[in-house]
């Protein structure tokens, strides 16, 4: 998307709605190619799809939508990542974290083609962007939000932390609203999932602040 207020062309990751079905969507064809687009249009787009997703749902430029697609190859285990943005889990994972008491998660299909005989069926969980990150993290030399487009330019924190005030109820997995690609788990979704032995999953303390 091409910003003509800050001049910047972007786009953003982290932020996806697998369990978002865009198939009867009349223009849904549009929605099929990453490309740069006017603000006038891209916000055209964006009001098109704002009744399929959630209320609260930010839709940056990047924002993707529906089932992940594509070959899968090798062994999964209970949990894998794509490219570190999307975590796949088997239905009996996502079935035992929510026994265990973990709020709010929402598994979604893939459609992942795969070359052996009995492939494994993988949830992709949806994460939704929810919470910020507190402001006194983010370099005070760091211009504002865009007022047209959003845009908020900055790296992922050294030290990160949260706006406590932003942070939701509920749900124990989520992305951070205005930085997707960092995914944050509650104490409750991190002890379910050592008491489960799940692999492929590190934790960090991120601190919290009013």
């Amino acid at each position: 998307m091409h910003c003509p207020t800050c001049g910047a062309t972007w786009s953003d990751v982290g932020y996806d709605y697998p369990c978002v079905d865009l198939s009867r969507l009349p223009e849904r064809a549009l929605f099929e190619r990453p490309r740069p687009e006017p603000f006038s249009e891209f916000a055209r787009l964006r009001e098109l799809v704002r009744p399929l997703v959630p209320p609260h749902a930010v839709l940056p430029p990047g924002t993707g939508f529906g089932p992940l697609m594509g070959k899968a190859t090798g062994r999964f285990g209970p949990t894998a990542w794509v490219e570190q943005l999307l975590l796949l889990v088997q239905p009996g994972v996502l079935s035992r974290l929510q026994a265990d008491g973990v709020e709010g998660l929402v598994g979604c299909r893939t459609e992942l083609t795969f070359r052996q005989k009995s492939p494994p069926e993988l949830l992709e969980l949806q994460m939704e962007p929810l919470g910020r990150l507190h402001p006194d993290c983010i370099p005070s030399e760091v211009p504002p939000p865009c007022e047209t487009c959003g845009r908020h330019g900055f790296s992922r924190p050294e030290a990160p932390i949260l706006d406590a005030a932003s942070l939701p109820s509920g749900v124990d997995l989520f992305r951070v609203g205005n930085f997707a690609t960092m995914v944050i788990g509650t104490e409750r979704f991190m002890e379910a999932a050592r008491r489960q032995q799940l692999d492929g999953i590190t934790y960090r303390e991120v601190p919290a602040r009013t």
